[in-house]
């Protein structure tokens, strides 16, 4: 194995994280889950960072989820619940930062599920897709089952959910899972190039904008529309904002320290 399953570095204000395990084709064992939550959680604390981009190392995958050697054993046991990997599922509503995938080669399972707790995709022509668990008996039980129904048509979702399919990049473009579909040599590029983009804006704003997406989006209607306006004012009277309306008033270009 790799020295960092997990590899975690900066470019600027981009963290960049890694499943470094090619050989295997970035399947994610026990320490690996450890690692990734604990990547998350170290560009959430670092100030410097504003956008997180995830990727597999390597051309042929960028995760086939846990290791059935391993972590799939090690659930099967009962020596552990999957709870324990929330962190790195993003499951615990800690990373308020934009998270873009880079999605190269296959992305199958786990590596799937995590994909679904990303809040950009971009993927591989070649990129290939399926939730195969329902084949060893088994359930996506790493925030899929609530995640799929709530970000694209139920019946889509169940059609990835329930067929063990597996399913092209153009595909899955389609449904409204992914958001660009490049060439293979494209896909880490233009996910930082898009990172850069967001580093740009208000960090403020653009992690509230996530944690209100996040928090609202089960609430009945006017209890959200008041928990808007909560947050809402949060972002009005915030240092970005009084910078920002400056810069505008000023018919200038805003810039967020």
């Amino acid at each position: 194995m790799s020295e960092q399953p997990i590899r975690y570095e900066t470019h600027g204000r981009i963290a960049l994280v890694h499943f470094n395990r090619p050989e295997k084709l970035n399947a994610l064992t026990l320490a690996m889950y450890d690692a990734l939550g604990a990547a998350f959680e170290r560009a959430q604390q670092d100030d410097a960072v504003r956008v997180i981009v995830l990727t597999g190392a390597g051309e042929r995958a960028f995760c086939v989820g846990a290791d059935l050697t391993e972590s799939i054993p090690a659930l099967a046991s009962g020596r552990f619940d999957i709870s324990e990997w929330d962190a790195a599922h993003m499951k615990t509503g800690r990373i308020t930062k934009p998270v873009i995938a880079a999605i190269n080669g296959l992305c199958l399972g786990g590596g799937f599920e995590i994909m679904l707790a990303t809040d950009l995709r971009i993927a591989a022509a070649e990129a290939q897709f399926a939730l195969p668990e329902p084949g060893i008996g088994v359930v996506p039980a790493g925030g899929t089952l609530v995640r799929l129904a709530r970000q694209i048509p139920y019946a889509r979702a169940m059609e990835l959910l329930l067929t063990a399919d597996r399913f092209s990049a153009a595909q899955l473009l389609e449904m409204g899972v992914l958001n660009q579909v490049v060439p293979a040599d494209q896909v880490l590029p233009a996910a930082l190039a898009l990172a850069e983009r967001i580093a740009a804006l208000s960090p403020q704003a653009v992690q509230l904008i996530k944690r209100a997406v996040c928090e609202l989006s089960d609430l009945p209607w006017q209890d959200a529309f008041a928990r808007e306006a909560v947050l809402g004012q949060e972002a009005f009277t915030s240092e970005d904002a009084r910078r920002g309306l400056q810069a505008f008033a000023e018919r200038r270009k805003a810039e967020f320290d």
